[in-house]
């Protein structure tokens, strides 16, 4: 970046990073109005993602704060299923309305454009690139106060474009306690430092179970190894999720907004402070 950056890239005949970034940047609907975008990532799938986006949406609402969720996992689209939302998306020529869940959390997924939500979405990835930027550009987002995005796993073409197209405030990776595991999440978060997207911290699910009769802490999958990702890379350790049969139960059911557990309460109040700092400092 030249020394004298004046952060006006349309005016600016330098060559540097920012620039090649902004310009890849795709602008919302006109219509639309979002202040803080937040995507969970992870390395691999089945690490527990979508649920965690659900729950950090749902904690984020109870704060008072007008929340959204683009699913952005087009080939594996779960949120509507957790929220038990089943509501179309409507539209018109001026852009689409995403339906709002029963706590009024508004949520665009490709599984409410399907007449059967087991149908197979079989697209080749620049496809499915687009169609996450048209739920950017295309939808008429009203008044949220932060969204979450949740990513499809890995560090491949769609995360790429989310990174890239897509103004994010910052990121959440979720891992797993498996040592294999920690590589994955090592990947996805030197992807947010080559992009220049602060990482807000870690969330790891699937902790432990805890025994229903003598309440000890059984670690299922061995010791975690998250404090030692936390600590390489400077990241905050945001919470730890216990395998809990009431939430899964929840989950299954299309109840997550009925969840009483507090495991990402403060998780949320986390990212808020962070946002209200990035505000500060802008």
């Amino acid at each position: 970046m030249a020394e004298e950056c004046t952060h006006n890239c349309s005016t600016c005949s330098s060559n540097c990073s920012s620039k090649e970034k902004n310009s890849l940047m795709e602008q919302p609907h006109e219509l639309s109005s979002v202040k803080h975008i937040i995507a969970v990532v992870s390395g691999k799938g089945g690490v527990g993602k979508s649920l965690v986006t659900s729950m950090l949406a749902v904690n984020m609402q109870r704060l008072g704060y007008k929340t959204a969720i683009l699913d952005a996992d087009i080939t594996g689209p779960s949120i509507p299923k957790a929220f038990g939302l089943k509501k179309p998306i409507e539209g018109d020529d001026k852009g689409m309305i995403p339906p709002s869940t029963t706590s009024g959390i508004d949520i665009m997924s490709v599984n409410l454009m399907l007449e059967d939500e087991s149908r197979p979405v079989i697209w080749r990835g620049p496809v499915i690139a687009g169609a996450v930027k048209q739920f950017w550009t295309d939808t008429i987002w009203h008044d949220i106060d932060y969204m979450f995005i949740d990513c499809p796993p890995g560090t491949g073409d769609v995360p790429l474009t989310i990174f890239q197209s897509i103004p994010i405030d910052g990121v959440v990776i979720v891992s797993s306690p498996q040592e294999l595991v920690s590589m994955i999440v090592s990947k996805a978060a030197n992807m947010a430092q080559m992009m220049n997207i602060p990482v807000y911290g870690l969330v790891e699910n699937m902790s432990y179970v805890k025994c229903p009769d003598c309440g000890k802490e059984i670690k299922v999958f061995g010791e975690s190894h998250i404090d030692e990702i936390a600590e390489k890379f400077g990241y905050d350790l945001l919470a730890q999720i216990p395998m809990d049969p009431k939430l899964t139960a929840l989950v299954d059911k299309g109840w997550i907004e009925m969840m009483d557990n507090n495991y990402l309460e403060s998780a949320a109040e986390v990212l808020v402070r962070r946002t209200k700092g990035q505000d500060a400092a802008k």
